[in-house]
């Protein structure tokens, strides 16, 4: 039989390559994409490939459409079709209302909501029945608790309506579409061990941050049998800081 298919986005590191690595060991081939750091992609694809699925890396800037769609297009032609996409790739500025630019909002929604509906676009050309769509969004989407993330919140929560407007367009044809979104997760971005993550555990109803591995197995059983009716919501894996 031919294995099912995944395109991560962002999956060189954190996140995303957690994502790579818990597909690939549910038995999926990954493609996944990178924006500068190669020899990440390449060591999460020898992963992908130890666990005996094949692997594909990518370069794809996530504010770049055209790179999008070809990444998509790539996926097909060399991994052969495409079951699952997750637009995981993203960015995190954050600063002062004042001090926000046009610039900067407008490459928050490119890398968060625009690339998102490109992706799903693209892929819906080449899902069928049984095809999942996860956008990665974030808990801010749904609770801000501190100031300075104002545009980071608003290019998330778009996230939320696209998913319900991809559930209604790609139902009929048995395409779920959904949004996982991570509170503070312990990644480069983000470290566990940071000066200010014990003010973000007291945010949290478990006092903990979650790990890559956490948002990765809710990403995977959206994409299995257990998601199969799952569509159009918002799930957090935030450790209870939206509770």
């Amino acid at each position: 039989m031919t294995s099912k298919v995944a395109l991560v986005t962002g999956g060189s590191r954190g996140i995303g390559a957690a994502i790579a690595r818990r597909l690939a060991g549910d038995g999926f081939d990954v493609a996944i994409t990178y924006q500068s750091a190669g020899d990440r992609a390449a060591t999460v694809a020898k992963e992908v490939e130890t666990a005996g699925r094949r692997a594909l890396t990518m370069r794809a800037e996530a504010a770049d459409a055209p790179a999008l769609i070809e990444a998509v297009e790539r996926t097909v032609r060399e991994l052969g079709r495409l079951d699952v996409l997750v637009s995981n790739a993203g960015i995190a500025p954050y600063g002062p209302l004042e001090e926000v630019t046009l610039d900067e909002v407008d490459r928050l929604l490119a890398v968060h909501a625009r690339a998102s509906f490109v992706l799903a676009q693209a892929a819906a050309r080449h899902m069928g029945r049984g095809g999942s769509i996860v956008l990665i969004g974030s808990s801010l989407a749904e609770r801000v608790p501190y100031a300075g993330w104002t545009a980071y919140a608003m290019s998330k929560s778009a996230l939320i309506g696209l998913a319900k407007g991809l559930a209604r367009d790609l139902g009929p044809r048995g395409i779920t579409a959904n949004v996982v979104s991570p509170g503070s997760t312990d990644t480069e971005m983000n470290p566990a061990d940071a000066p200010e993550a014990e003010e973000e555990r007291r945010l949290t109803a478990l006092g903990r941050y979650c790990s890559p591995a956490d948002i990765a197995a809710t990403v995977a059983h959206l994409a299995g049998e257990g998601g199969r009716t799952i569509t159009g919501a918002s799930i957090p894996v935030d450790a209870g800081v939206t509770a």
